[in-house]
């Protein structure tokens, strides 16, 4: 089988790789044709970017990686949705909302209980373990500082 490919060359004389467009030689971002359409669509994606910046900052938006930043969204979500008209698709939500919410705190607690049990496994070798999760991180920090008065 046979593959198209772009006919633009970069300046150092390499291929582009996309395929073309069905009634072209090039690929929409290098058809001349469509120029003033790739330009709006790179315009809206630096305004996307932008706005994604603000949002982040507006609503002390966490990364999704962490429970605290599942945790805010969740509560900025139910947030706004208990500002809705009362109808079924609300209250579905908010009950949605809900069991999401009420998942995160378990994790949320199992997590602090698992970081007990290997704090207490840990003590008995004098050299604690590494952490095996990001969240141990933060939360092992104020400890350490107390671990370290202990052995002076």
């Amino acid at each position: 089988m046979v593959t198209r490919l772009c006919a633009f060359r970069f300046p150092n004389g390499e291929a582009c790789h996309s395929p073309p467009l069905h009634d072209g030689d090039y690929c929409l971002m290098h058809s001349p044709d469509h120029g003033k359409e790739v330009q709006e669509a790179r315009r809206l994606g630096g305004l996307h970017r932008k706005r994604e910046a603000t949002l982040y900052t507006a609503y002390d938006l966490q990364p999704l990686n962490t429970i605290a930043g599942i945790q805010r969204l969740i509560e900025l979500v139910m947030t706004d949705t208990v500002g809705m008209e009362s109808g079924i698709a609300r209250n579905r939500l908010l009950i949605s909302l809900a069991l999401a919410a009420l998942d995160a705190l378990k994790t949320s607690e199992l997590e602090q209980r698992i970081i007990t049990l290997e704090r207490s496994v840990n003590s008995n070798n004098k050299q604690l373990a590494l952490p095996m999760f990001d969240v141990e991180q933060e939360l092992l920090k104020p400890d350490d500082k107390e671990g370290e008065h202990d052995s002076k």
